[in-house]
């Protein structure tokens, strides 16, 4: 469950490390508390450092400190009811950025995805996850 000012870890290679949530988008259900699957508009915290020789370059980091950017919830602490009545939970709360037209910032995953996301819409982000719990 995430709501105002919950803070996300980001497993993606976009540089982002950890976003706050500013908005739960779409979810008029659970009055403003987002899960798995859920799309949130988030603000950069914490990012990568940018290196002095890729500032001029066109390879620089896609996002900087305090960017405002969308994301989908892939884990949370909160424990999720599956339908064959087992509760699954993850030790943190992890992200992955998106741009606006709900495609992946990055291009890669770095850690587990919950499996509920492939049944919310977000196939792309299965396949590229490196486990699926």
């Amino acid at each position: 469950m995430i709501g105002l000012k919950g803070t996300l870890n980001v497993i993606d290679n976009s540089g982002a490390l950890l976003v706050e949530c500013v908005n739960v988008l779409k979810n008029k259900v659970n009055n403003g508390w987002g899960s798995v699957g859920d799309e949130i508009v988030c603000v950069v915290k914490r990012a990568r450092p940018v290196p002095a020789s890729a500032q001029l370059s066109a390879a620089a980091l896609k996002v900087r400190r305090g960017d405002v950017r969308r994301a989908v919830i892939v884990r949370t602490k909160k424990p999720v009811r599956r339908p064959d009545g087992r509760w699954v939970r993850f030790d943190d709360n992890a992200a992955i950025l998106l741009n606006n037209k709900r495609e992946m910032l990055g291009t890669r995953i770095g850690g587990v995805v919950s499996a509920d996301l492939r049944m919310k819409g977000w196939g792309k982000i299965v396949s590229l996850a490196p486990k699926v719990i």
